[in-house]
């Protein structure tokens, strides 16, 4: 994990002692899991937190395609950065991801850390009205979220929603 996101991940903890954010965490982690799977009988599966986000990020996106298509640099400006610091979901919910990715966490964060770059660099050529920069750069925007799709989206929906 890279510093910057490591402190990202980590800003509201940082005095706390390593295992006794771990101990803290898992606990919160067991709990939650009991509290969701068995209450009231419930065992159907919930939308994740980073479903929400992740429609909120393709609203923003087609947002940005229509004001690309009316050369509109100033609202694309303005989006882009609500993708570039898009919510992340909560502390219980990251745990489940994280267990569920286990290994190929470097590379999620890797594809999210990319999206955020490119998101920043999308909005440093609309601030410029730079229409053929913008393009470009919003290119690289939607490379870098398929990238991630492609890497993530079918195994997430399979395991957190049991769908193929």
């Amino acid at each position: 994990m890279s510093k910057q996101l490591n402190s990202r991940c980590l800003m509201t903890y940082q005095n706390c002692p390593k295992n006794l954010f771990t101990a803290i965490a898992a606990s919160v982690f067991i709990a939650g899991i009991y509290s969701h799977a068995w209450a009231d009988g419930d065992t159907e599966a919930k939308p994740l937190e980073l479903r929400r986000i992740m429609q909120e990020l393709g609203r923003n996106m087609q947002t940005i395609t229509d004001a690309i298509s009316r050369e509109d640099w100033a609202s694309v400006a303005k989006v882009a950065p609500q993708i570039a610091e898009h919510p992340e979901p909560p502390v219980i919910e990251k745990m489940r991801i994280l267990t569920f990715i286990g290994a190929d966490m470097g590379t999620f964060e890797s594809h999210d850390e990319i999206t955020h770059q490119a998101a920043r660099a999308l909005e440093q050529v609309a601030a410029r009205n730079d229409g053929q920069g913008v393009i470009t750069a919003f290119a690289n925007l939607q490379s870098s979220c398929l990238a991630c799709h492609q890497s993530f989206r079918q195994s997430f929906v399979e395991h957190f929603y049991g769908q193929r």
